[in-house]
């Protein structure tokens, strides 16, 4: 991880309390997907009282940078301390390796059953996609194939 993105993790320290620290860990987690919506970036701005999403994106791309290496590697706690360079004040790693470490197990499960659905899935890797044709326009798409595979 880039180490300018590390000068972020400070801005944790304006968190009210480890709930709140916790509370953005989860909504990051839940919405690792779809991204945040305008409602949760409000919420974890107000949290962290910050004026913009200029000073709030970058926190965000670091938290999420580091909760992908701790579940995805699988890193216990000692490889979770490994992750953070001096730079990152001690009482920020000791919290964010606790609150790592405590949703590490339920992190990993989702991501089990994240793979079991994708490998379930119908057309896994494929996409359908739908269209209207006038039967006119059918029947000329339908004869240029046929022509194209007579001229092979």
């Amino acid at each position: 991880m880039e180490h300018s993105l590390w000068g972020n993790l400070p801005l944790l320290v304006r968190a009210n309390s480890k709930e709140s620290v916790e509370l953005i860990l989860q909504t990051l987690w839940r919405t690792r997907k779809i991204g945040l919506d305008s409602n949760d970036r409000d919420v974890i701005r107000d949290m962290l009282q910050l004026q913009n999403d200029a000073d709030l994106d970058p926190l965000l791309v670091c938290l999420r940078m580091l909760i992908r290496r701790c579940v995805y590697e699988n890193n216990n706690k000692d490889e979770i301390q490994k992750l953070f360079p001096e730079e990152v004040l001690p009482e920020i790693q000791r919290l964010l390796t606790l609150l790592l470490q405590k949703f590490h197990k339920e992190w990993r499960e989702d991501i089990a059953k994240d793979q079991l659905q994708s490998n379930t899935e119908p057309n896994s890797g494929e996409t359908d996609v739908n269209f209207q044709l006038s039967k006119d326009r059918l029947e000329t798409m339908l004869k240029s194939m046929y022509s194209m595979s007579d001229q092979q």
